[in-house]
């Protein structure tokens, strides 16, 4: 399972970034993809990339398989998992831009400079249940992407593509968008203040501290409470100024709802913890993370290596922040 968010600092800057959640790792690190970068289509649509990415996942057979990047333009997706609601097309639509799904994170970030032709160009694309492999099979997932401007969130679901507009910059995983937006109604009177005391007959109830204002939302590692929990820390964190404070921010928030090795059993036995935290700064072209065994922070700027030679991928040694 996973949480992701989405913010800007004082100068519309965008911060995207995300906890990836599992048992088990899939050896990942950091991958760039400098621009001019031939990207292979499942389809036949090869095309070199208009801007160099960034960001965490795998590489198989000279592909990126990305779990979140984010681009020379400030533009950031991230992949949730999302079964028993995901559904992709059988096959290749005919007069769609066909993407397989494995693609979407690349497909999304190598093209296109904003969310805005995104969406525009996901009018005319079908997503494809197609696997980069027999052995790798298919994930099934629903993508946040997000600018300096705003954020949307993509589903495939039985009846089709669906596109929201993101007014709280949050995602978990199941159930579907509009399902989780409709439950924070059940957190309408949460606040980060500090309530008044409350006078019951000839008894005056005095806070016992602050934090008060926040009973009610939930802290527990299910995929309902951990979108309810991250969209009330992302709505309710003060506006920060410089890049470290706004670093800072996203993995205390996402910190807030990272899981624990021991307390989120999984149907096959094992244990779910937050894998690691990654942050893309747009203002810097960094992209940060941390690991569940290390929670140091780690970085490399998209910068030094987007104008790199485009024949292959690159994977740099990260360096340590600060």
């Amino acid at each position: 399972m996973c949480t992701a968010i989405r913010f800007t600092d004082s100068d519309g800057n965008m911060y995207f970034g995300r906890n990836l959640d599992w048992s088990t790792s899939y050896g990942e690190r950091i991958v760039i993809v400098p621009r001019g970068f031939q990207v292979r289509s499942a389809f036949g649509d090869d095309g070199p990339a208009a801007h160099a990415v960034i960001g965490m996942g795998i590489v198989f057979e000279d592909y990126p398989l990305y779990f979140d990047c984010g681009n020379d333009a400030g533009l950031g997706v991230a992949g949730l998992n999302f079964p028993g609601y995901a559904r992709y097309q059988d096959g290749p639509v005919v007069g769609k831009t066909n993407v397989a799904a494995y693609e979407f994170p690349l497909w999304v970030t190598a093209n296109f400079p904003g969310v805005d032709e995104v969406e525009a160009a996901l009018s005319e694309t079908a997503i494809v249940g197609k696997p980069v492999s027999d052995e790798l099979g298919v994930s099934l997932l629903h993508w946040i992407i997000g600018d300096g401007r705003r954020s949307i969130v993509v589903e495939c679901m039985n009846d089709g593509l669906h596109i929201h507009h993101n007014p709280v910059d949050t995602l978990a995983n199941q159930p579907g968008f509009d399902w989780h937006m409709e439950n924070l109604r059940t957190f309408i009177t949460a606040t980060g203040d500090l309530p008044e005391s409350a006078h019951w007959r000839d008894a005056e109830l005095v806070p016992f501290g602050s934090g008060a204002g926040m009973r009610g939302i939930p802290g527990d590692y299910y995929s309902p409470s951990r979108f309810a929990k991250a969209a009330f820390l992302n709505a309710h964190y003060p506006l920060k100024d410089n890049e470290a404070e706004n670093v800072s921010r996203l993995f205390h928030t996402l910190g807030n709802v990272s899981m624990v090795d021991g307390a989120a059993l999984m149907a096959d036995g094992a244990y779910e913890r937050t894998l690691y935290t990654g942050c893309y700064s747009a203002r810097t072209g960094t992209y940060y993370y941390s690991t569940y065994d290390d929670p140091a922070l780690r970085c490399v700027r998209l910068g030094d290596y987007a104008d790199a030679d485009p024949a292959g991928l690159l994977e740099p040694e990260p360096a340590w922040w600060r």
